[in-house]
């Protein structure tokens, strides 16, 4: 048993030097994330998941709802601006994952007609007060069938 125990301590995600408890971006951006959610709250937004990631591939990091509009939000988040606008990071390739998450939620809605949107929420979360710019309508993925 003490083996069984051991290899599973080995494989566990606290045990890997590149986890989530010991990744410093990977804890700024689930920071980003929840103060993210908390503005867009304070905005008139209602979040309706988290972190959807369909079966089929994808992911959504918010999936709210602004008014009658479904809004699949991005958040990224950075520390300062010392290496860009971090919008600036949302690339082609990360556009179309998140299109393709998008795609997963509105096959699960059975709703041609919801109208819908992308947006992007930067958070720039130094020291002091998080700073927010909201981008809505930010991009438009290739194929958003």
């Amino acid at each position: 048993m003490d083996l069984l125990r051991f290899i599973a301590a080995l494989f566990s995600p606290s045990a890997r030097p590149n986890s989530a408890s010991s990744d410093p971006r990977h804890r700024l951006g689930i920071r980003g994330e929840k103060l993210a959610e908390k503005f867009l709250r304070k905005s008139g937004y209602k979040v309706l998941y988290r972190n959807y990631r369909p079966k089929g591939g994808g992911e959504v990091d918010l999936v709210c709802r602004d008014g009658n509009v479904l809004a699949f939000i991005e958040v990224k988040t950075r520390s300062s601006l010392e290496f860009g606008r971090p919008a600036d990071a949302v690339t082609d390739e990360k556009r179309e994952l998140i299109a393709r998450g998008a795609r997963a939620w509105m096959r699960l809605l059975d709703d041609p007609d919801v109208v819908f949107r992308f947006d992007v929420v930067e958070v720039i979360a130094g020291e002091g007060k998080p700073e927010f710019t909201l981008h809505k309508a930010a991009f438009v993925p290739r194929n958003t069938r």
